[in-house]
């Protein structure tokens, strides 16, 4: 090989490497490493694991912990850091309210029974449940619903004063905006069900209402009025109206007070 051919193969393999590294470093730059993700602090909640229905009682099977964030879990859930028991100092206890599975466990909607029936485990303090007779024809067709709001109507047959023969019915509201705790042994809307037809309702009553509808249920026929969800927030009629006379009567959503005759 003669020094010419040389010094042309040392060129090429030199030009060679020079393209080889200006094609490794033509490139586009490497990426710059990402910034690491900050981590919310979190908080471990009792939830409900499965859905709980009013009056069921609760066992380890409907109760889970779950991770929450910190900001958003309230105060009023139970956290696993301030009561790592609670799994089993819950168990036992009745629902008053419904959960649907994955709902914070809050212990104000659950009451110990300790031995006793559900409707006196889920009476407020202060409150008597006190059943009555109903009808399609007294009970709103049968519209009412457990936990709907009513006014009680009192109907009296009398006679007329101003004729020789003949009654007069005369109606008035004896108490108004009361609780209805269940219809019959329905306490709750079951499977979509919209229409409970039953022949006893169970109202939340103090006590002073319970004595004054046990005396109106001897001197009349009850019937319940159903009100509107609008009309809740009202306060509830007490004896002391009704013993001076004085009812509330809503009409259209607007509540007046009238004297009647006794």
């Amino acid at each position: 090989m003669n020094t010419a051919r040389i010094v042309v193969l040392t060129i090429a393999v030199g030009a060679g490497g020079v393209a080889a590294y200006l094609a490794s470093t033509s490139g586009p730059p490497p990426a710059a490493p990402s910034a690491p993700v900050a981590q919310l602090p979190t908080v471990e909640v009792l939830v409900a694991k499965n859905d709980i229905p009013l009056g069921q009682a609760v066992t380890p099977g409907d109760l889970q912990w779950q991770t929450w964030p910190s900001a958003t879990a309230s105060s009023k859930f139970i956290r696993r850091n301030e009561q790592p028991n609670a799994t089993t100092e819950i168990v036992g206890s009745v629902a008053r309210s419904p959960f649907i599975a994955g709902e914070p466990i809050r212990e104000q909607k659950l009451v110990k029974a300790n031995g006793s029936g559900f409707m006196a485990a889920i009476l407020p303090s202060g409150m008597r449940a006190v059943s009555t007779e109903i009808s399609p024809e007294t009970g709103a067709g049968g519209f009412i619903l457990p936990n709907d709001r009513v006014d009680v109507i009192l109907s009296k047959r009398g006679r007329n004063s101003d004729q020789a023969t003949g009654d007069q019915v005369s109606s008035e509201i004896i108490l108004s905006n009361i609780r209805v705790l269940a219809i019959d042994q329905t306490i709750e809307e079951k499977n979509g069900q919209k229409v409970v037809v039953g022949k006893t309702a169970t109202l939340e009553l103090k006590p002073e209402q319970a004595e004054y509808l046990a005396r109106a249920r001897q001197s009349g026929t009850l019937s319940l009025a159903l009100r509107s969800l609008a009309d809740a927030s009202q306060p509830a009629s007490t004896e002391t109206d009704a013993k001076r006379g004085t009812v509330n009567v809503v009409r259209y959503g607007v509540t007046t007070q009238t004297t009647s005759q006794k």
